[in-house]
């Protein structure tokens, strides 16, 4: 039997492997620009061929731009057909670029996030599944800033993916994808089944798993922003903010940010993990009162406004062609099942079911 070819090793070695090309090759979503062997141990799923791949993608305004990620097949030979594949979309861990799986460390503090799925992406590789890991637009690489729960974003990056694993691996990868994802994953893997049908068509997609999605974010940031006590959960305030600006550049954050805040800690969102915006030193020691510039509750200002809607626009309830699962904990502490009175995953279950009426498109699990 003739052994599966593999693409070339054609990255630079080490950390040059995240600068894009200043003018990317000419070519679709889903070209591979650079491709190699996965030599960051920390980063290898076990049980499986790993690749450490930059491909191209499109960022919101239509700009091409250049992603990372890995992709990982299985140690057995490939199906008539090719590897069904699972297009993993990772959970929080920041928009530094050093807490991207793909450069993830033993000391980072993004590595127990990054380290939780792999017995996960492991069994996907036993039972047969090629894996496709994104690191989304902006994390990982150096040329931009990841913008935190912009879905349209996240779903390039999840199906493109996807594209550059067949476009390496030719044949050995079958056009038949699910989309699985957890807390923000949960989330990008909702966004990535909407456009799917749309950005691209010519995948298969059998389904998405989401679990615990990041949904209604803006009733609980306002309402930390009331708080007059401290929470490590504010360290999700820069992140959305990341967000924000990467659909609407025009929004300042000097004006949407107290004038404390943006000069002491907003700096850290590009040199800190989600966990290191958490301490006591960080975001986690400001009140919650103190992160907005006045009048944020009351009489927001014009980049308040602006940024209430991009963090509005990041709850899931979108429209999805394929059948979607949805899974959530009911003692959660980060995503909420029903934090009344906010809402929280159970009813954007019902948002999703109102929105897909087709019978058993929208299944959930508490």
């Amino acid at each position: 039997m003739t052994s599966p070819s593999l693409p070339a090793d054609n990255a630079p070695a080490g950390d040059a492997f995240y600068t894009p090309p200043v003018l990317l090759p000419a070519g679709r979503p889903g070209d591979p620009v650079y491709q190699r062997p996965l030599d960051n141990p920390t980063a290898v799923v076990a049980g499986g061929s790993n690749w450490l791949v930059l491909y191209q993608s499109q960022d919101v305004q239509g700009n091409p731009i250049a992603t990372s990620g890995i992709i990982v097949l299985p140690a057995t030979a490939p199906p008539a057909g090719g590897y069904p594949v699972i297009s993993w979309a990772h959970g929080t861990v920041g928009v530094a670029d050093l807490c991207a799986p793909s450069r993830d460390q033993p000391d980072s503090l993004a590595h127990p996030m990054n380290a939780y799925p792999q017995t996960l992406l492991s069994t996907f590789l036993e039972n047969g599944y090629a894996v496709a890991m994104t690191d989304y637009e902006g994390l990982g690489t150096t040329d931009r800033t990841h913008p935190y729960l912009l879905g349209q974003s996240e779903a390039y990056a999840v199906l493109d993916i996807v594209r550059a694993a067949q476009r390496l691996f030719g044949s050995q990868i079958s056009d038949q994808v699910a989309i699985v994802g957890h807390s923000q994953v949960g989330q990008a893997a909702l966004f990535a089944g909407h456009y799917a049908s749309s950005w691209a068509p010519e995948l298969n997609l059998a389904g998405v798993a989401a679990f615990a999605p990041a949904n209604h974010n803006l009733p609980l940031l306002q309402a930390g922003a009331a708080l007059a006590s401290t929470n490590s959960g504010f360290a999700f305030t820069p992140l959305f903010l990341c967000g924000a600006i990467g659909a609407d550049p025009a929004i300042d954050p000097a004006q949407v940010l107290s004038p404390g805040t943006f000069g002491s800690y907003w700096p850290q969102v590009q040199q800190r993990c989600r966990a290191g915006l958490s301490l006591g030193d960080s975001w986690g020691g400001i009140a919650g009162t103190a992160q907005f510039a006045d009048g944020y509750l009351t009489s927001p200002n014009d980049d308040q406004q602006r940024f209430n809607t991009q963090v509005a626009a990041m709850n899931p309830a979108v429209t999805i062609t394929a059948p979607v699962r949805v899974t959530q904990a009911a003692d959660d502490e980060r995503v909420y099942a029903n934090p009344a009175p906010y809402p929280g995953t159970d009813t954007l279950i019902i948002e999703l079911t109102a929105a897909n009426p087709a019978a058993g498109a929208i299944t959930s699990q508490r």
